[in-house]
């Protein structure tokens, strides 16, 4: 059911929703202990077992990075059988609503994908890979702070695990929410992301790229009528020039 204002989620008062995704539901709220604003994102499927596995790694990635260009991970919790996430909550709009309204100009690109290069390099270095970099996980505040968000498909490296620890080595997941499916989002996946072959940093720094050439062009640089058709472009075609 959802959550509506009032509800307690732990120390948490439900303030209003913000908008859902794939994984979870997000809303405003406040921590009642400390006084202050937090996103709190809610996992939309308590009975499913990867999504369930899935939701703590989340957490536990994002709050592995302390970076200024990323979102920050409070806590995490559970409250009977709803799990949730705790995080700072940014206050702007996402990369997606800006480039509705078409092109940006290059000073003001550059300088929004800078930061998002800062953010996956950080994300790098401690063998993560977000594996669904799109303009939706990117917010921008009004004094133009970039925050990379959404680490729900992200994996560390098996190669630059801490010493001891296994590799996750989970079959691949979902972009299309449906069991088998490869993962991501179609239009910025990398090609062997499309191939649903293994994934390294390489994958989001082509993510990367298609974001950056929508952030110039003012259009999506693989998109096509159907999935398939974009799933083809990504892996055999180049796109168009920026002009």
């Amino acid at each position: 059911m959802p959550l509506t204002s009032g509800d307690r989620l732990g120390p948490y008062e439900i303030l209003g929703p913000i908008g859902a995704g794939g994984m979870g539901e997000v809303y405003r709220a406040r921590d009642v202990a400390l006084g202050r604003e937090v996103a709190l994102k809610v996992l939309a499927h308590a009975g499913d077992a990867e999504h369930s596995r899935r939701f703590p790694d989340e957490a536990r990635l994002a709050s592995s990075l302390n970076h200024p260009n990323i979102v920050m991970i409070y806590a995490l919790g559970e409250e009977g059988n709803v799990a949730y996430i705790a995080m700072e909550l940014v206050r702007g709009r996402t990369l997606r609503t800006l480039l509705a309204e078409g092109a940006l100009p290059v000073p003001k690109a550059l300088h929004l994908a800078t930061q998002v290069a800062d953010a996956l390099a950080a994300a790098h270095a401690s063998g993560i890979v977000h594996r669904d970099l799109k303009p939706d996980n990117i917010m921008v505040t009004a004094e133009e702070r970039v925050k990379v968000l959404d680490f729900g498909l992200a994996k560390r490296q098996g190669g630059l695990l801490p010493e001891g620890q296994p590799p996750n080595e989970a079959a691949t997941e979902t972009c299309l929410t449906v069991a088998g499916a490869i993962l991501g989002t179609i239009g910025y996946m990398a090609p062997e992301q499309a191939a649903g072959r293994p994934l390294g940093p390489e994958a989001d720094q082509f993510s990367f790229g298609a974001i950056l050439y929508e952030m110039l062009s003012g259009r999506r640089a693989f998109k096509r009528d159907t999935a398939v058709e974009t799933l083809s472009a990504i892996i055999s075609e180049m796109p168009l020039p920026v002009q």
